[in-house]
């Protein structure tokens, strides 16, 4: 709701004469909340619905994290908008520890993701890592009755939620590898509407997206999804797109890391590029294993 909140206001105060209302829904991944997301289906399920209501002429547009789309999306359906990365890094947030490196043998952090875990297991293989579902709020709560010593959350949604101050750390990318596309909004609409393409154009951040785009692209190639711990990160300084990543074993025995650079321009290809080295260097054998 923050996310369809904002562009909301992002076009209102672009458009002033606009009308922009909010249609309010609960997807299938927001109502699981008992279950890890590679078990029931995967990330597909905050999008669903909300891409049914774009279908059926309901909704015009639908904003999501971008870490939640599927590498690819249905017939019909385009990327209008990438807005402006917020901090993509993950967040370590405990009530009795500075950082994960001060856990003590034994600790329980709390995540819901496949990445983040095999990022501890491979770092701090003496930690417990445990489920951990809801929205943030509920998240928070569970760390806060004591359920978990520490729960990794997305740095950005924190942010968002003016919940910053709940951040005990943050976790550089070099330590956790973030998902492919964290941190970064998309807004989504059926193909063929160009109208709507031109009305999002002022809210599309080409730097952001063309980070995405490799991500993605990357991603894709690895056949990425919930089911998968795999992390994608693009950057680009100084005019150089720099993209990292990894595919790795859940228990974090096994990681397959690379690195390229190139040219922003380049960024789908580069990204493609970068999965078919990482299968050439053995991730294949882990997808393989993952799929049985």
């Amino acid at each position: 709701m923050w996310q369809a909140r904002h562009i909301q206001s992002r076009l209102q105060a672009l458009y002033p004469q606009l009308e922009v209302s909010i249609l309010g829904m609960t997807t299938t991944g927001d109502q699981i909340l008992n279950s890890p997301l590679a078990k029931i289906g995967g990330k597909g399920l905050f999008v669903k619905e909300l891409e049914q209501a774009l279908e059926e002429g309901r909704a015009d547009i639908a904003v999501h994290s971008m870490k939640d789309v599927p590498m690819t999306l249905p017939p019909g359906f385009m990327l209008a908008a990438t807005g402006e990365r917020e901090d993509p890094r993950d967040a370590f947030v405990s009530n009795q520890h500075p950082n994960l490196e001060a856990l003590p043998e034994g600790s329980v952090v709390g995540t819901s993701s496949l990445r983040r875990e095999c990022q501890l297991r491979a770092r701090f293989p003496h930690l417990k890592i445990e489920a951990l579902r809801g929205n943030v709020q509920t998240r928070l709560r569970k760390l806060d009755e004591g359920q978990f010593a520490a729960i990794i959350l997305a740095a950005a949604g924190l942010k968002r939620l003016e919940l910053g101050h709940r951040i005990t750390a943050l976790i550089e990318p070099e330590q956790s590898l973030p998902a492919v596309g964290q941190g970064a909004l998309g807004i989504e609409c059926r193909e063929g509407r160009d109208d709507l393409v031109t009305l999002l154009a002022p809210l599309h951040h080409a730097e952001s997206a063309a980070c995405v785009m490799a991500e993605r692209a990357m991603s894709r190639a690895l056949q990425g999804s919930c089911q998968v711990p795999l992390g994608g990160f693009a950057q680009i300084v100084d005019g150089e797109l720099r993209l990292r990543g990894f595919v790795a074993s859940i228990d974090g025995q096994r990681m397959i890391r690379d690195e390229m650079r190139g040219k922003p321009a380049d960024a789908e290809r580069l990204g493609a590029e970068m999965g078919q080295r990482l299968i050439a260097l053995g991730a294949d054998k882990i997808l393989a294993e993952l799929a049985m």
